[in-house]
């Protein structure tokens, strides 16, 4: 029923920021507690960041410092926010939200960071 959809992803240069937004449908957005995951080749798909319905944030070691969770639930929309970018960076970044019940997954947008 909840879709979710997620922008923003692309090649960028060591260095460098991205953002990306990730959209969701219905009305039940209040709701969700939101997160991004990433998957690397090879690699598990890892929580990168987490949001909650109040707006508590917690972040992967590996991120903390450099991504920025967030969320606009007027827009039904949240976003994070990547500087300092490194190759390692470089994964298929996923939106997801929760609910007791109930998850949604997004398509996936690709995340390169490569000079």
């Amino acid at each position: 029923q909840v879709q979710l959809v997620e922008s923003g992803g692309g090649l960028v240069q060591p260095g460098g920021s991205l953002r990306l937004s990730c959209a969701a449908s219905g009305s039940t957005f209040n709701f969700l507690a939101m997160d991004w995951y990433r998957q690397a080749p090879g690699k598990s798909r890892e929580l990168a960041a987490a949001i909650t319905r109040s707006g508590g944030t917690s972040y992967a070691d590996s991120v903390k410092g450099r991504f920025t969770i967030s969320r606009d639930n007027a827009k039904n929309t949240v976003y994070l926010q990547m500087n300092s970018l490194k190759p390692e960076d470089t994964a298929v970044y996923y939106c997801h939200g929760s609910l007791v019940g109930y998850e949604f997954w997004g398509q996936g947008t690709q995340v390169t960071v490569s000079s």
